[in-house]
């Protein structure tokens, strides 16, 4: 069985445990886009792990832990992230990368800071990390594959090739200095030597493996709003975040995926540049922000403080929706513990219109949240297991928003450990 797990807004939804959770149970998990540019924490008995290409699977010794196609493939980033881990007191994981991975070159990543320095204030807010110029090659068709690793004459006609063009932007574009081929075959070595043991044709592994009935683990980075399609371009991200594109990102049939656990937050928060209707600013934000998460409201790879803002139901109605959701995983709801009464945005007023489906950016920037306040419950809910035991106004609170986004919430998360989970039967059919 191939299942996934998706953001349903800006990423940074609390997928990190809901992943965690969902790997023990998995034989095989898969990162099927995005690069280094994002994360998930992830709390266990081992400590606190920030994980930025590694997927979650990695703390079980039963899984195997892949990097697919659709994957940017930092490969001193994730080499590091596996000296980190082990470093800890984690046992060596089973890892797989895809031959058909391409690579963020060191280049990628001076292109995205000279770019970002070059836009000065009209910028993307970009994590500098070398994903917009990664996916922008790998589309030209100027990107490196792995495969290529293993045939030197091919790869170095190749390195002589891009090279031309890069230095052209370098010189006349970003006035910095050129691009030398050999130092850039060199580094390509290392990261051959670094990476043999473990390349392989995965699409042919994951064939075999759904065939023997192995349950396998679609793991995405930042949610539906930063979908180069269908999110709020151009503030979005450069590969698709959608659990549609886990076929494409791993190597498998579309119709394999069967269950698609989408994550909602029970406020909003997002990092980076970009329309975000129900944002909330000054001490209301601050406060919600110290008190978010697990140790506040901080980028897992940036370290940038989120921003903030209420439910946002339209957003999360759209992300559920674009996802193709099964289940609703509804997270950090024991954070709004504080709080007399919560807003929550229900629709958007644009040109003294409301709306409750969410449109495409030009509309997005004008659209003022319409807001619904309701009662909070004033108590600490970590700890509790059973639905049934939440105190009236959070299940009130659950239940409104379960109707507003129409999809099944079956899982809540009412603390930072594996374990603050309750399960639940949604009351809307599947």
């Amino acid at each position: 069985m191939v299942r996934a797990i998706v953001g349903a807004n800006w990423g940074d939804e609390g997928k990190g445990k809901i992943t965690d959770m969902m790997a023990q149970e998995s034989d095989i998990i898969i990162r099927f886009q995005g690069g280094a540019n994002a994360g998930h924490t992830i709390v266990n008995n081992y400590g606190k792990f920030a994980l930025h290409t590694l997927p979650s699977g990695v703390f079980y010794d039963h899984t195997t832990s892949i990097i697919g196609n659709g994957v940017a493939l930092n490969v001193p980033v994730l080499f590091g992230e596996i000296n980190d881990i082990t470093s800890k007191g984690v046992p060596m994981p089973k890892i797989l990368i895809s031959d058909r991975a391409q690579m963020v070159m060191p280049y990628h990543i001076l292109f995205d800071q000279y770019e970002e320095e070059r836009l000065g204030k009209a910028s993307f807010g970009s994590t500098k990390s070398g994903i917009a110029p990664f996916y922008s090659d790998k589309y030209a068709k100027i990107g490196f594959q792995v495969q290529e690793l293993f045939d030197e004459e091919a790869l170095k006609a190749h390195i002589a090739r891009v090279v031309v063009q890069k230095n052209v932007l370098l010189e006349h574009l970003y006035h910095k200095p050129k691009l030398d081929e050999q130092e850039i075959f060199d580094t390509l070595m290392q990261y051959k030597e670094m990476i043999e043991p473990y390349v392989c044709d995965v699409s042919a592994y994951l064939a075999d493996a759904i065939k023997e009935g192995k349950t396998i683990l679609l793991e995405g980075q930042l949610g539906t709003l930063k979908d180069p399609d269908h999110g709020i371009y151009p503030m979005v991200t450069s590969s698709s975040t959608l659990a549609a594109y886990g076929a494409i990102g791993a190597g498998i049939p579309p119709y394999e995926i069967k269950q698609i656990v989408t994550v909602v937050k029970a406020y909003s928060s997002a990092v980076g540049a970009g329309a975000f209707v129900s944002e909330i600013f000054g001490e209301e934000a601050d406060e919600l922000r110290r008190r978010g998460g697990d140790g506040g409201e901080y980028g897992a790879t940036t370290g940038r403080p989120r921003r903030m803002g209420w439910f946002d139901c339209v957003a999360s109605k759209y992300g559920c929706r674009l996802q193709g959701t099964t289940d609703v995983a509804f997270t950090v709801l024991d954070v709004l513990g504080y709080l007399d009464k919560i807003p929550v945005c229900v629709g958007y007023e644009i040109d003294g219109e409301v709306t409750t489906d969410f449109p495409t950016t030009t509309r997005l920037e004008k659209a003022k949240p319409v807001l619904e306040v309701l009662d909070g419950w004033n108590s600490d809910i970590r700890g509790i297991k059973n639905y049934e035991d939440l105190p009236e106004n959070c299940k009130k609170y659950i239940e409104f928003v379960e109707k507003q986004i129409g999809f099944p919430i079956t899982m809540v998360s009412n603390g930072p450990k594996r374990e603050d989970i309750i399960y639940r039967k949604s009351t809307l059919s599947k």
